[in-house]
């Protein structure tokens, strides 16, 4: 794992409310979906930071990737598998399944078993839900587009659970199982 000596963060507003964005030179470390109120999302934003994190006003490139999350979240649709992100801090499977759910197109979901077996483990649902239960990315690793085989939304975990997560799903118009199969 990789250690830097100092990470950027800032929070935002968006449609779903306060967000927070932590990054360094590599990409983005961790995007923290809103909390109850802006110091929570702070405090779990800075949760899981093992060093300094420096609060940032500006900055020109995350300033870009901020404007494309919230374009989205106002129901304009963004691609944002070109925003980078640091994945050094996550064990390879967790990798494995980060990636491939970035393949999900707005408008779509797949569900933990499609994962599964897209990333070689196809008795490994579960660890997929698991490994999206502590995915550090929020939006940009769209796990609200993982759902139940039975096509309800199984489980996530941010702040609002499930109907986070349907909003999630609404604003990008997709009604739940308008799977990619």
């Amino acid at each position: 794992m990789k250690r830097y000596e100092c990470l950027s963060y800032c929070l935002f507003t968006t449609s779903l409310g306060i967000m927070g964005i932590m990054w360094n030179t590599e990409g983005v470390v961790r995007l923290q979906l809103p909390e109850k109120d802006p110091k929570a999302t702070r405090k779990n934003l800075l949760l899981h930071s093992r060093v300094r994190a420096e609060e940032v006003s500006k900055d020109p490139q995350i300033g870009k990737v901020i404007q494309k999350i919230q374009t989205h979240l106002a129901g304009k649709s963004q691609d944002l598998q070109d925003i980078s992100l640091d994945l050094s801090s996550v064990t390879p499977f967790q990798n494995r399944v980060y990636l491939k759910t970035r393949l999900i197109p707005p408008g779509h979901t797949k569900t933990y078993g499609e994962i599964a077996r897209a990333i070689g483990s196809p008795q490994a649902s579960r660890a997929v839900g698991r490994a999206l239960g502590q995915n550090p990315f929020g939006l940009l690793v769209p796990c609200h587009r993982v759902v139940a085989a039975n096509g309800k939304p199984g489980g996530f975990s941010a702040f609002g659970g499930l109907s986070t997560k349907e909003k999630m799903l609404h604003l990008e118009g997709c009604p739940l199982g308008k799977s990619l199969e």
